[in-house]
């Protein structure tokens, strides 16, 4: 199967845990981060001030924060069929013992 490629080519905070991504077809999708934000890589990004840092990376063509946390640009273009997943793995980070 093969996995699509997409590059995003414009991302906006638009409100305190949500982004507005365009991408390289021109399809835009609004997504509400808050259910993601857990775990070590994404739980930073509840900072507010951190969270609007968000851009898009010139090289790998995704959003991207100064900690490191990044998506997969395919899971943020086609978010309506993925958010459920996600969301099923932030409760896992968020239940995972911090590593020290």
């Amino acid at each position: 199967m093969a996995h699509p490629i997409h590059h995003v080519e414009d991302v906006e905070v638009l409100e305190r845990y949500t982004i507005r991504v365009r991408f390289e077809d021109q399809t835009v999708q609004e997504i509400d981060l808050e259910p993601m934000l857990a775990g070590e890589l994404y739980g930073p990004l509840r900072d507010p001030a951190l969270f609007r840092k968000a851009f898009v990376d010139p090289e790998v063509r995704t959003v991207v924060w100064p900690n490191g946390a990044d998506f997969d640009p395919a899971v943020l273009h086609d978010w309506p069929a993925h958010a459920d997943a996600m969301r099923d793995l932030a409760r896992k980070w968020a239940a995972a013992p911090a590593r020290s």
